[in-house]
C-alpha cells in the first residue's frame, strides 16, 4: 500500500473553488496508486475570525472553549473536502482529531503532539483511497480538544507522516522555499532542496517557510517535506536531511528579516550567574523568545544584554521585576526600531572568511550592527530597521542569493 500525507493550508481551501481544485489535485494522486491522507486547515481567515469573535463575548476566553471554539474551522475544510472528492467519484472519509486518536499535552491553545493512534487510519484504507483529517487539532487525557498554536497543521501533517513512515507534501500559496523574500528580491531563487537545520534556521529568523515544529518532526524521524503551491503546476522545494550528492554545496543558502526587534539593556546586575539564571528562568516561564544575548562583566557588575520583539515588551518588563525581586541597583532600557538580519548555510562549516563578507556588504551601504549572534550555519545581525532592506540587498548581491 503506497501511502502520502497531503496538507493543505487555508488559502488552498479559502473558497469552495478553491475545495474543489485541491480534490482534483488528491485525485489525481489517487490515480497514480496512492492512498491519500489529507490534512486541512480552516478556510482562509477563519480561525482569525473565530478568535476575534470569541473576544468580543469574552476579553479573556477560557482556553479550553476557545479551543473547542477554534476546532470547528477545521471541521468544516475536512468535511466539505470530502464530499467534493465524492462527487469526483473518489472514495473518501471525513476524520477529526478524536476520532484519528492523536493525542496531545493538555496545554490549551499550544498543546504538543504526545502520540498518534494509527490503526484507524490503516483500517480505514481497507475501503477509502483518501481520509481527509482536520489539522491543528488533537485530544488531551482528559478527552478535551486541544488546539497545537499557530503552524499547528503543519506539525499535524508531519506527525502524520512520521507514524505511517510516508512522505509529507505541503502545499499552500507559496510555490517553495526561496533564497530570499521574493516581495523584497523579486530576482530571488527558490530552493530545489535545503537541508533540515537550514530550513528551521530561516524559520526561527523570519522566513515564512514551515512551522519550526514540524521540521523538528520530520528532522527527528527523516520524513522528506515536499512544499509547493496548490495553485499552479510548479516544481516546489524538497526538505531534507542533507543535499544529494550530485548538488553542490552553496556556502550560504538563504538570508531573512525578522522585523520589530527591540534591544534590552539590563547594567548593574551583581556579578552572580544566579541572577542572570533567574532572568532567563522567568522570560521561560512567560514563552518568551529572546536572541543575540551578550553578557560582559565590568567593575564586580555585569551588563546583560539581548534582544526580544516588540509586542513581548511588558511581558519582560513583569518577568525582570520577578527575577530581580529585592535586588538593588539595577537598571533596565529598551531601545526599539531594530530588524534581524540572518544569513544561513550548511556550506559555512567549511568555508572560511563567510563573517568578513557579510560585514563587508554591510559596511557598504553604511549599516553598522548593534548586536550579532553566530552559530555553525547561520550568522545574524541587529541593524537599524530603516536600513534592514538596503543591507538585505548588499548581501544578497555578495552571496548571489
Amino acid at each position: 500500500m503506497k501511502i502520502v500525507v497531503q496538507k493543505y493550508g487555508g488559502s488552498s481551501v479559502a473558497t469552495p473553488e478553491r475545495i474543489k481544485n485541491v480534490a482534483k489535485r488528491v485525485k489525481k494522486k489517487v490515480d497514480e496508486g496512492y492512498k491519500v491522507l489529507v490534512v486541512v486547515s480552516a478556510m482562509g481567515k477563519t480561525t482569525d475570525n473565530l478568535i476575534k469573535l470569541a473576544k468580543e463575548v469574552s476579553p479573556k476566553p477560557d482556553v479550553r472553549e476557545l479551543d473547542m471554539l477554534l476546532a470547528t474551522g477545521e471541521q468544516v475544510s475536512a468535511a466539505l473536502l470530502s464530499m467534493a472528492l465524492k462527487d469526483l467519484g473518489v472514495k473518501a472519509k471525513s476524520f477529526n482529531a478524536f476520532q484519528i486518536r492523536i493525542k496531545t499535552t493538555s496545554h490549551h491553545t499550544s498543546a504538543r503532539i504526545m502520540d498518534i493512534d494509527d490503526s484507524v487510519i490503516r483500517e480505514n484504507f481497507e475501503n477509502y483511497d483518501v481520509l481527509v483529517v482536520t489539522g491543528f487539532q488533537g485530544i488531551n487525557e482528559s478527552g478535551d480538544l486541544t488546539t497545537l498554536g499557530r503552524g499547528g497543521s503543519d506539525t499535524s501533517a508531519v506527525a502524520l507522516a512520521a507514524k505511517l513512515r510516508v512522505p509529507c507534501e505541503i502545499y499552500s500559496d507559496v510555490d517553495g522555499i526561496y533564497t530570499c523574500d521574493p516581495k523584497i528580491h523579486p530576482r530571488a531563487r527558490k530552493l530545489k532542496y535545503i537541508t533540515y537545520d537550514e530550513a528551521l534556521e530561516l524559520t526561527a529568523l523570519g522566513a515564512k517557510v514551515l512551522h519550526s515544529r514540524s521540521i523538528e518532526i520530520a528532522k527527528k524521524y527523516g520524513i522528506p517535506i515536499y512544499c509547493a503551491s496548490s495553485f499552479i503546476e510548479e516544481e516546489g522545494t524538497m526538505v531534507v536531511e542533507r543535499l544529494p550528492e550530485w548538488l553542490e554545496e552553496p556556502v550560504v543558502t538563504g538570508a531573512a528579516i525578522s522585523h520589530g526587534q527591540i534591544k534590552v539593556s539590563i547594567s548593574f546586575l551583581p556579578k552572580d550567574v544566579r541572577y542572570v539564571t533567574a532572568i532567563f528562568e522567568e522570560v521561560g516561564k512567560k514563552a518568551l523568545n529572546v536572541d543575540m544575548i551578550s553578557l560582559v562583566p565590568s567593575n564586580g557588575n555585569v551588563f546583560l544584554s539581548f534582544t526580544i520583539l516588540e509586542d513581548h515588551k511588558d511581558e519582560l518588563d513583569e518577568a525582570l521585576k520577578e527575577a530581580l525581586k529585592g535586588v538593588e541597583g539595577w537598571q533596565s532600557s529598551y531601545e526599539g526600531g531594530f530588524a534581524k538580519l540572518s544569513i544561513v548555510g550548511v556550506g559555512m562549516r567549511t568555508s572560511p572568511g563567510v563573517a568578513a563578507r557579510f560585514f563587508e556588504a554591510l559596511e557598504k551601504v553604511g549599516v553598522a550592527p548593534e548586536l550579532v549572534t553566530t552559530s555553525e550555519i547561520k550568522i545574524s545581525c541587529l541593524v537599524p530597521e530603516g536600513k534592514v532592506e538596503e543591507a538585505l540587498k548588499s548581501v544578497i548581491k555578495e552571496f548571489n542569493l
